[in-house]
Formats: C-alpha cells, structure tokens, sequence
C-alpha cells in the first residue's frame, strides 16, 4: 500500500460531504469533505506500488479539465482504471454539489 498527497488550487467548496465507489477488486472509493480553503487537499492510498506519477498525471490533467471545489478528496484505490477513477471523482463531486 503507498499513500500520497497532492494539494491543487481551488475554487470554493462545494454545498456537502459525498462518498461514490467503494474498495474492491478493480474499484475506488471518493470522499469528498468541503473546506474553507483556497486548495483541494488530495489523499490517495492505493494498493499499486509505484503509481505516484501516474497518480500525479492524472490529477494534472484533471486540474486542466476542470475547476477543482475547495476541500479534502481522499482516494481509496485498490487497482481502478484511469475510467474509473474519473467517473468516481465526478461523481462524488456532483453528489456534493447537490447535496443539501
């Protein structure tokens, strides 16, 4: 297991708290806990070994694509494709958003 820290400029947080995915064969967890900060603080602890640029590169292009909501993301990766982890990233922030 290897834990990583990224940390990206942010726009405001997003209204709620959210979780999408869950850990399992192939699969990641988002959590997203909105912060009075001006960055988005990412945590990811995956099960494959010597995946920080990978990890680093993706959130890169992320970054690029998108405007990032203030707060704390932690990633919880137990193998999951680059599609994967997309579509749980934009999932657990669109559930904030709508959260009440």
């Amino acid at each position: 297991m290897e834990r990583f820290e990224f940390n990206y400029p942010a726009a405001k947080a997003l209204p709620g708290r959210a979780e999408a995915g869950v850990v399992g064969s192939g699969d990641l967890e988002a959590l997203y806990e909105p912060k009075t900060a001006t960055e988005l603080k990412i945590i990811v602890t995956t099960s494959v070994d010597g995946s920080h640029s990978l990890w680093q590169h993706f959130f890169d292009r992320l970054n690029a694509l998108r405007e990032l909501p203030a707060g704390r993301l932690d990633i919880n990766d137990f193998g999951a494709t680059p599609g994967v982890a997309r579509l749980r990233i934009e999932q657990v922030f669109e559930e904030a958003e709508n959260a009440n």
